[in-house]
């Protein structure tokens, strides 16, 4: 894929195009979300905070990600740049909002991510391999061994190419849906059969009433973990250079995800709910001592001890390694893509450009990517004594609401004409982007009011002046103080791009040439 510069000359990025078609696309943006792992590490969690109404949530959160597809969906149409949100807030809205909140904002969020990615992954390996005492010991250095390892690994795949990335998505992912489903199924017979442990609770439609839920703000801390839950579908344009009919299919792709999710994620959470039930004790959702991985300790009960019981619970473990290897490849593919577009559009260095001449990947973006990630998980291990799932789970979020948020934005400001092109064109290509930026700017601004309280993190510091910062705090704070700074540095670096200034590819909607320089 190509851009054109200011004297018509094609400039290539070096990426593969067509390498992959609508099928590997929406598997890849299903794989992204990794549905297995993030229901392990945050079912519990939400569970915690909203009780039975935790299935409500599922259908709420679904609202505004699909105003966010939608968004997204819209702006590759016009404009299938893999730098995604960094390219179009630019374009739309100015250079240093493009900048801070499209391109590090994707940036941070992959990178906090990769922790937990990397910590669920090395715990799973071990109870995969009956070696529970060490599974299930965050504070393990054998589990950080094979965290660090884990993140090394699918570095080296993502750099290998984005075709052997996608094959392996597929298969992946279909191992994953799979077993999720049969699980659930598995639970319901039981359930309704009467052999659920003690603790099930029946079906009911009060899980639907909004009136149950305990308080607003209980409400919008849910919300923020389920943005976590739906979060990576995203990765469909992040790779749209790369994807067959680029303006078309990579936006359809994130939406199709999008309601994928919503269906595996309802009747899971659903089956398991009434299966276990949401108390404090025993098999519960609601039990704090496996709050962060619910599925391993589910697993076991529902398929019981016989022969079959026990492969069926190894294989659920190992649905959960495959969606954690799922969700790091699908994390690294995306940063490396925007980082290769920022240095592209001459807003970073140009090493981040650099692509393989036979693999056609972006190097150095990826190989960096690794290599920090594997810092970050190894400093914040020894940090939070292994305890990194929640807070970087919860520190994520806060920078995938940020540029998912500006892309809805972005779309708002860049299709603001279509007010006078009919009502259709007013609420699909104006309303929805619009609403879809305020509900989850709204879950973010709310967000920074809950986890001002340090108790609201797992793990606290007692700083010199600021006393006591939750751990979500910390890690937000600290990564939009090095993301200020970064930026501030590559003002004075590339004055060029600050200015307004960027490759002449022109967003065209409906054969109406929109200009890219910034006003």
């Amino acid at each position: 894929m190509s851009a054109v510069d200011d004297a018509g000359v094609v400039v290539p990025k070096g990426l593969k195009s067509g390498a992959i078609g609508l099928v590997e696309s929406t598997g890849i943006g299903v794989a992204s979300t990794a549905p297995a792992y993030s229901l392990a590490v945050t079912l519990g969690f939400v569970v915690a905070i909203i009780g039975v109404q935790t299935p409500l949530l599922v259908v709420l959160a679904f609202v505004p990600m699909l105003f966010l597809a939608w968004a997204t969906k819209l702006m590759n149409r016009i404009d299938p740049d893999c730098g995604t949100s960094f390219t179009w807030a630019a374009r739309a809205l100015g250079p240093r909002t493009g900048w801070f909140a499209g391109g590090f904002g994707t940036i941070a969020s992959d990178f906090l991510a990769m922790g937990s990615y990397a910590q669920i992954a090395g715990q799973y390996m071990f109870l995969l391999v009956g070696a529970d005492v060490i599974g299930q010991n965050p504070t393990s250095p054998w589990v950080l061994l094979v965290g660090v390892l884990w993140i090394v690994g699918l570095t080296y795949i993502c750099y290998r190419g984005i075709e052997i990335s996608a094959r392996l998505q597929m298969w992946l992912v279909s191992i994953e849906i799979v077993i999720l489903l049969v699980t659930a199924a598995v639970a319901v017979i039981r359930l309704a059969s009467g052999s659920a442990p003690a603790g099930h609770i029946p079906l009911s439609w009060s899980w639907l009433n909004p009136t149950k839920i305990a308080s607003f703000s209980a409400f919008m801390q849910g919300m923020l973990l389920m943005v976590f839950i739906y979060w990576g579908w995203d990765t469909t344009t992040s790779i749209n250079e790369e994807t067959e009919d680029s303006s078309r299919v990579p936006g359809l792709a994130g939406v199709i995800s999008t309601f994928l999710l919503l269906g595996t994620y309802f009747f899971v959470i659903v089956a398991m709910q009434a299966y276990v039930g949401v108390g404090t004790s025993g098999y519960g959702l609601g039990n704090a001592a496996h709050a962060g991985d619910v599925l391993s300790i589910l697993g076991a009960e529902i398929y019981g001890n016989s022969v079959i019981g026990t492969i069926m619970s190894h294989l659920l473990i190992f649905m959960v390694l495959t969606s954690a290897a799922a969700t790091t490849q699908t994390t690294i593919l995306p940063n490396a893509r925007t980082m290769l577009s920022m240095s592209f559009h001459k807003a970073l260095d140009g090493r981040f450009g650099r692509t393989h001449p036979v693999y056609m990947t972006p190097t150095v973006a990826t190989v960096s990517f690794g290599v920090a990630s594997v810092v970050y998980y190894v400093a914040l291990n020894f940090l939070a004594h292994g305890n990194v799932i929640a807070d970087s789970v919860t520190g994520t979020t806060f920078f995938a609401a940020l540029y998912l948020g500006i892309t809805a934005l972005a779309c708002a400001w860049h299709y603001r004409g279509a007010i006078h092109r009919g009502v259709r064109a007013a609420v699909s290509e104006l309303i929805v982007p619009a609403l879809g930026f305020l509900m989850i700017y709204a879950i973010l601004a709310w967000s920074f009011k809950i986890y001002a309280d340090p108790s609201q993190s797992y793990f606290e510091l007692n700083l010199p002046v600021f006393g006591e910062v939750g751990g979500v705090m910390l890690t937000v704070v600290v990564s939009t103080l090095v993301g200020l700074a970064w930026m501030l540095f590559s003002q004075r670096q590339f004055p060029a791009f600050f200015r307004g200034e960027m490759h002449a590819h022109s967003l065209t909607d409906d054969d109406e040439v929109v200009a890219v320089r910034f006003e």
